[in-house]
This record gives structure tokens, sequence and C-alpha cells, in this order.
């Protein structure tokens, strides 16, 4: 066997400088949401994928080794770190609609009406995820270009370039899907703050204390006028008189 047609190492480069801010941190914090440890989550996860897929392709268990770091993998990690964000952000949407409601002292039934319901969460939640399209896309060029890798020699030696160039790139798509989820999220609680202001602005309604203090004031006016003799009274109210004299 000459040495182009032995099997060529599979070396799975540093992916940490490719995650860049996801390990950094991006300094941007949407308000009132603290995601710290959703990003770190989600490098530790990749870090995680990375060393397993090293010490499968140590032992030669090359198939295993590019799973490890492939295409599920990364998205596992993805939706993990969406499904956090959102729960995250649903919680402080619930949190602050119930302490705007009980603020202008709305009752439990109508503060139960304006939490997000089920249907809300999901469409949230898909929102979210939308900022990870270009991962996606990443991700299928890698898995494309695994199985290349796993059988590449001296003779496919760009097979192997070009596996790992697409695991780099994933990283890098990885990052930007992180900023755009961080971004979506912040558009996310705008559109929930604008129900939050127009709890804040609620009043209870004046209609029925006038029709109750109309309804007063006609009743002691009817009143008066029968005592004054301008009216005569009704048989029940002369009996019920005539009762109390007695």
């Amino acid at each position: 066997m000459t040495g182009t047609e032995v099997l060529l190492p599979l070396r799975i480069p540093e992916l940490g400088p490719y995650l860049g801010r996801i390990v950094s941190g991006t300094g941007r914090m949407p308000e009132g949401l603290h995601l710290d440890s959703v990003r770190l989550h989600l490098a530790t996860r990749i870090f995680e994928a990375t060393g397993e897929a090293r010490r499968l392709a140590a032992r030669e268990n090359r198939r295993a080794a590019v799973e490890a770091i492939g295409r599920r993998a990364w998205l596992a990690a993805w939706d993990e770190a969406v499904t956090s964000v959102g729960s995250l952000l649903m919680e402080r949407v619930r949190a602050q609609l119930d302490a705007e409601a009980r603020a202008v002292r709305l009752s439990r039934r109508r503060r139960r009406r304006i939490q997000p319901n089920a249907a809300a969460a999901r469409a949230a939640a898909a929102r979210l995820g939308s900022a990870g399209a270009g991962l996606v896309t990443a991700v299928d060029d890698l898995e494309r270009r695994a199985l290349h890798a796993v059988v590449a020699t001296g003779l496919e030696a760009r097979a192997m370039a070009a596996w790992q160039d697409a695991l780099r790139l994933a990283g890098r798509r990885l990052e930007a899907a992180w900023l755009a989820l961080e971004d979506e999220a912040k558009r996310e609680l705008g559109r929930w703050q604008q129900q939050a202001d127009s709890v804040a602005t609620w009043r209870r309604p004046l209609w029925p204390v006038l029709v109750v203090g109309a309804g007063a004031t006609a009743g002691a006016l009817w009143l008066g006028l029968i005592l004054g003799g301008y009216l005569p009274p009704p048989d029940w109210l002369a009996t019920l008189w005539s009762e109390v004299v007695q």
C-alpha cells in the first residue's frame, strides 16, 4: 500500500476561536434577560462533542468520530439553547404582565386572560428558532462532507480539508445564529412590552359607578317628592308606612 492510499489522520480543528462571542460574551444582553448561562452551556455542548470526536478518532473509530461532531450534535445544542431562551423569555413576560395587572388591580380572571397561552409561546419559540437558518445550511454541508473525510486517503487530502473547513464554518454560523437569537429575543420582548404598557394604562370603567349613582339619585328624588306631597305614594309604600306608624 502506497502512502497515498493510507487513510489520513482524522484531526478535528480547534473550534473555540470560531465560536467567537459565544465563548467570549457579546456584551449586549437583551434587557431583563440573563442569557449568559445559556450561551456558556451552548459552547460547552460543542466542546464536549469535539472532545468526544477526538477520543473516538484516537481509537480509529472514524465514522463515530465524525458523527459525534456532526449535524445532529450541532442542531441538538442549538435547539436546546433556543428552548432555554424561549423559557426564560416567557417567564419574564409572564412576571411583567402579572406585575402590571396587579398594579392596576385587574381581577384574577383578567390576569389569566392577558398571559401568553401555549400557542403564543410556540409562535415565539418559532421566531427565536428562525435565527438558526444559516446554521442549518452550514451543518447540512458538513454532513455531506463527513463521509468523504472518513475514507479520505492521501489522494483525497482536499476532502479532509473541506470537512475541517466545514467544521470551522459551522462554528462561525453558530456564533452568527446566537447573535441573531439575542436580537430576536429583544424584538420579542418589544412585542410583549406593548401589551404590558397597555395593561399599565388600564383604568377601571366608570359606567357602573355612574349607573348606580344615577339610580340612587333618581330614587332619592322620587322619595322626596312623595314625602313632600308632590306625588301620591304607591300602594305598597302607603301600606308599609301605615304598618310602621301603627
